[in-house]
C-alpha cells in the first residue's frame, strides 16, 4: 500500500480507501460482512474509511461504527451530509441548522465523538458558502470534526468556496471527492487542476465506473452485477452511450491483458496515477471484491500503458456525461436560464 498526504493537512492516508456505500441494504451486506471487510481492509493497509449519512439512511454509518469499535484512533474516518434524509424539507442541505443536527446524528450512529473529515455531499445552491463554512468552522472549533471538504462540486464552486473562506476569515475545504475513472475523465479539464491549485486532497469515487471496469462487463456476457440490478438503464447496451462504454471496455481489456494486469488493476492504477489524486475509493460488497481491489494497491502503470488508455478515452472526456452529478442547476432547470 502507498500512502500520501491528504492535501496540506499533514495526515497520511492510503492510496486505496474503503468506501462503504454497499454496507447494509444497498449492497445486501450484514454486519458480519461489513466487519469482515473492514478487518481485511485494515490488514491490507487501508487507513481511510469513508461513509455518509445517506447510505442506507444511516445504516452504513451504524455498521462502520460497530466494525471500528476499539480501534478508532488508527483510522482516518470520513462521513458526509447534505443529501435528503427523509421528506422533511429542512432535513437536507448545507444550512447551519441542519449540519449541526445531522453531525450529532452521524456521531451517534458511528459511536464516536468526532470524525476526521466531514464532507458536504453535494453543493446546496439554496445556501450561501458563508453559512455552510461558518457552521463547519464552528463544528471544527468544537472538536467534533478535524477537517471538512466538499464532494462532487463543479470547479467554479470549489473556487468560490475558497474565496468565501478567505473573505470571511473562515475555515476552508481541504478535500474534494469527485467521480473519476477511465470512462469518466471530465474532471481532468477543470476540477483536478483547481484542486491542485488550492492544495486540496482528492478522494476519487467510482474508480471502477459502477462496475464497468471490474471485468464483469464484457461483450457477449450477461451483466449480473448488483449495480446493474439497481440501475439497469446504465447497463443497457442497446443505448448509444452504453455501447460506446462497452466498446471502450473491450479495447481496455486488451491493454490490460498485454500489460499482464487485471481490469481492476488497470482502472485503479489509472486513477491513482494522476498527481492530483490522493486516494481512490473502493466500494467492495464482498470479501472477494475487496481482495481483487487490494491487489491493485501497488500497481504503477507505465507511460506506454497510460498513453494507450488515452488513445481509447481521450483526456477530459466523459463517455456518459448524462450521469454526471455536478451539473450546474441552470442546465437542469430552464427557469434559471431565461429572463
Amino acid at each position: 500500500m502507498q500512502y500520501r498526504t491528504l492535501g496540506r493537512t499533514g495526515v497520511h492516508v492510503s492510496s486505496l480507501a474503503l468506501g462503504t456505500m454497499n454496507f447494509g441494504r444497498i449492497g445486501r451486506t450484514t454486519q458480519d460482512d461489513a466487519t469482515a471487510i473492514v478487518d481485511a481492509a485494515l490488514e491490507g493497509g487501508v487507513n481511510l474509511i469513508d461513509t455518509a449519512d445517506l447510505y442506507g439512511g444511516g445504516e452504513s454509518e451504524e455498521m462502520v461504527g460497530k466494525a471500528i469499535a476499539g480501534r478508532r484512533d488508527d483510522i482516518v474516518l470520513a462521513t458526509k451530509a447534505a443529501m435528503p434524509m427523509g421528506d422533511e424539507r429542512n432535513h437536507r442541505g448545507g444550512s447551519r441548522r441542519w449540519l449541526v443536527t445531522e453531525l450529532d446524528n452521524s456521531l451517534r450512529r458511528l459511536g464516536v465523538d468526532h470524525v476526521d473529515l466531514y464532507q458536504i455531499h453535494r453543493w446546496d445552491p439554496s445556501t450561501s458558502d458563508e453559512e455552510t463554512l461558518s457552521a463547519l468552522t464552528d463544528l471544527r472549533r468544537a472538536g467534533k470534526i478535524r477537517y471538512f471538504g466538499s464532494s462532487t462540486y463543479p470547479a467554479y464552486r470549489i473556487v468560490q468556496a475558497q474565496w468565501a473562506a478567505h473573505l470571511h476569515h473562515l475555515g476552508r475545504y481541504v478535500t474534494e471527492q469527485p467521480s473519476y475513472s477511465i470512462l469518466q475523465r471530465g474532471i481532468e479539464t477543470h476540477v483536478l487542476p483547481v484542486s491542485e491549485q488550492y492544495g486540496l486532497g482528492v478522494l476519487a469515487w467510482s474508480p471502477l465506473a459502477s462496475g464497468w471496469l471490474s471485468g464483469a462487463v464484457r461483450e457477449g456476457r450477461e451483466v449480473t452485477t448488483n449495480r446493474s440490478q439497481l440501475m439497469p438503464e446504465r447497463f443497457d447496451t442497446t443505448l448509444a452511450a452504453n455501447r460506446a462504454r462497452l466498446d471502450a471496455v473491450e479495447r481496455l481489456a486488451g491493454i490490460a491483458d498485454e500489460a499482464g494486469l487485471t481490469m481492476i488493476q488497470l482502472a485503479l492504477g489509472f486513477v491513482t496515477a494522476h498527481p492530483a489524486v490522493t486516494s481512490a475509493l473502493i466500494g467492495p460488497r464482498t470479501l472477494d471484491h475487496l481482495h481483487a481491489q487490494l491487489a491493485a494497491a501497488d500497481t504503477v502503470l507505465s507511460a506506454d500503458v497510460l498513453d494507450a488508455i488515452d488513445a481509447v478515452v481521450a483526456p477530459g472526456t466523459d463517455l456518459a456525461a448524462h450521469e454526471k452529478l455536478d451539473t450546474p442547476p441552470a442546465l437542469l432547470d430552464p427557469s434559471l436560464r431565461r429572463r
